[in-house]
């Protein structure tokens, strides 16, 4: 007899029961995933070109962080970018109130979690995820350039999830902007000394990401690495956004 064959679920009713409706729930919730694609897609479609712009959720309102922060916010919207956040406290809420006094939309991408996340009242385009995977997604998709101010796991995460598509090539080229070179120095002495020199890296994958603390030199950078090509998405680059 196998072990697998003693286990209580092959032979409590109950259990199997139970079993058998977690599967069901796990195979429909692919539909689930399927409308938050569907409908941030359709929402999202209209606000072209935009920065997503990352940050701490956990930054007091009068941290010069957040005060940075909107104006970068800001200077994007009367810019001509609509900017998107996550949609919640801290520098996503100085990201979103930058740009909802600006000219631009102000856009954020909430996600329902049991703590920390409430959304903020400076959207004009408000769109709720449950996973987090999906609203990844619709950050790199809709982005023409991705700013990162100072913050945590989830802004690290947000800073990987972005260099990793660029590196490999299933998302197209754009600035990385790394806003605060004291906080994010020591990440990229790390990146240098340790990945890079122990080949986990390449050398240009260093260059993927530049360090800019001046609000206006922010946006500078944006339309200098696009002067010569325009917002728009080549055919090569729309089909590899569906590869996402």
């Amino acid at each position: 007899m196998s072990a697998h064959s003693k286990l209580p679920s092959d032979t409590d009713p109950a259990a199997m029961a139970a079993s058998q409706a977690y599967r069901s729930r796990e195979a429909w919730r692919v539909f689930e995933i399927m409308s938050e694609f569907v409908e941030a897609t359709e929402r999202l479609q209209a606000i072209q070109p935009a920065v997503s712009l990352f940050g701490s959720a956990r930054t007091p309102r009068d941290h010069p962080y957040y005060k940075l922060t909107e104006e970068i916010a800001r200077l994007l919207s009367d810019a001509g970018f609509s900017v998107i956040s996550g949609g919640g406290p801290g520098i996503m809420e100085a990201a979103n109130k930058g740009a909802f006094h600006g000219k631009s939309p102000s856009v954020g991408l909430n996600i329902q979690l049991p703590h920390e996340q409430h959304g903020n009242p400076y959207q004009d385009v408000s769109q709720t995820f449950r996973h987090f995977f999906a609203r990844k997604v619709m950050f790199v998709k809709n982005a023409t350039a991705y700013v990162v101010m100072p913050g945590g796991f989830g802004t690290i995460d947000e800073l990987s999830e972005a260099l990793t598509l660029i590196q490999t090539g299933k998302s197209r080229k754009m600035p990385i902007i790394l806003v605060g070179s004291a906080f994010w120095g020591g990440l990229l002495d790390w990146l240098r000394n340790t990945l890079l020199a122990e080949g986990m890296i390449n050398p240009a994958d260093l260059d993927l990401m530049q360090v800019i603390d001046e609000p206006h030199a922010v946006v500078d950078a944006i339309f200098k690495f696009y002067e010569t090509r325009g917002f728009g998405l080549s055919p090569a680059e729309r089909e590899m956004q569906l590869s996402l």
